[in-house]
């Protein structure tokens, strides 16, 4: 990986070489964070925006002068990435923008944004020899490892808190993961999965603590601005649990800049259920201090205590002059009506939330209506479907006969 520098902390800036550490800084245990400094002068060298057009990989692997791997032959077999930036008119206009773009991650193999993360981290454990990886999750990052660790062949050990929806389970178990339900909350089943992973040797897919599954979680920022030829966006809009997407994202559009891809840096606004708001309210605060929660939201992947890589979730949106917004359950459940029937893309509650927060500044007067703004869906409505038949409504149910169908017609249709 001549184009790695290393890693760097991001709480005391010490830098390590690949092979002085595997997760994160030692000064400071599981909560120094690293992240990966490359050598933009060589990448540059390799990766211009007419190799890019010549590229006929549609997948997060057109980057991979831009990801942290030495062999571009263990990546997974799955197409990742490359997913559908859709001009969305009807939804802008419902608003009051002009131009709005839906970025669908739900079309990703397991249906999900962590999809991205998971394929760098399944090529990593392949590069290290590793055999068995592990994982915390409330359901979304399992699934998508056990998916593409399933591709490969490789053995996973997944914790979820018992409240993860079933479609994520059964997900993880068509994919042959062994499935640890944990009695309490998802910042728990990751704490737990952290001492498993040490007591056992498994590599760990956990978001923050391994710092190369931010770097397949900016692929998403590569693609937008490649997909609106190089002309970054005014804004983007997405939800926020962990912290691992925004900091990724932010990682993506840096990258960006220092190659002189584009020229300046999108602001990035960070969604959170107000049932789950701990970065907002530092951000509030302009603190990078956070006052831990029991969280409590229908949004799951989304439903966190203690954000785990909350210091580049904080920094991202500062440093790009963006801001956190908050959104009810109710506004979620909106939003994932808005979506389908405006723009025909089916979110869960968390991939809704993006649109809920543009959907909430749009209606207090605080987005200029000529900006250009992108919003992320992270995972598909079939993750969730209780919380689908619940912004909707249950079906209509009538006898087979054309009386009660004339009934139903006059009275409720």
């Amino acid at each position: 990986m001549d184009h790695v520098k290393g890693l760097k902390c991001v709480l005391c800036g010490a830098e390590y070489s690949t092979d002085d550490i595997l997760y994160v800084c030692p000064k400071h245990g599981s909560e120094g964070i690293v992240d990966v400094i490359y050598d933009y002068d060589l990448i540059g060298r390799r990766l211009t925006k007419e190799k890019l057009v010549a590229c006929r990989d549609y997948s997060i692997w057109r980057y991979i002068d831009l990801l942290p791997l030495a062999d571009s032959s263990l990546i997974p077999p799955l197409q990742v990435g490359w997913t559908p930036l859709y001009k969305a008119d009807r939804l802008a206009e419902r608003i009051g923008l002009s131009h709005v773009w839906i970025k669908d991650d739900g079309r990703n193999p397991t249906a999900s944004f962590k999809d991205r993360a998971s394929a760098v981290g399944v090529a990593k454990a392949r590069e290290l020899g590793r055999e068995i990886i592990t994982a915390a999750s409330t359901g979304n990052a399992a699934s998508s490892l056990a998916g593409l660790a399933a591709s490969v062949g490789i053995e996973t050990y997944i914790f979820v808190p018992e409240t993860a929806p079933q479609a994520k389970i059964a997900q993880l178990l068509v994919f042959g993961a062994h499935v640890i339900m944990v009695r309490g909350t998802y910042d728990q089943a990751f704490d737990l999965c952290l001492q498993a992973s040490e007591e056992y040797g498994w590599y760990s897919r956990n978001t923050a603590y391994n710092p190369y599954l931010s770097e397949g979680k900016k692929t998403a920022a590569l693609e937008v601005c490649e997909q609106l030829g190089w002309q970054a966006p005014d804004k983007i809009f997405v939800s926020v649990g962990d912290g691992c997407i925004i900091g990724g994202l932010w990682k993506g559009l840096k990258d960006l800049q220092a190659l002189g891809f584009i020229d300046r840096l999108p602001q990035l606004i960070g969604v959170q259920a107000e049932g789950s708001a701990v970065l907002a309210e530092a951000w509030e605060r302009s603190s990078e201090e956070i006052k831990p929660i029991v969280p409590d939201t229908l949004a799951d992947s989304i439903s966190v205590g203690i954000p785990r890589d909350r210091i580049k979730a904080l920094r991202a949106v500062r440093e790009t002059e963006g801001e956190y917004v908050t959104v009810s359950d109710e506004e979620i459940l909106d939003a994932m009506l808005v979506l389908a029937r405006s723009a025909a893309v089916f979110a869960e509650p968390a991939g809704a939330t993006g649109y809920a927060g543009l959907a909430k500044m749009a209606r207090e007067g605080r987005i200029d209506p000529s900006e250009r703004v992108v919003v992320l869906v992270t995972g598909n409505g079939l993750k969730d479907v209780k919380s689908a038949i619940q912004a909707t409504g249950a079906p209509h149910l009538i006898e087979p006969s054309m009386d009660d169908l004339k009934r139903l017609m006059e009275t409720q249709l």
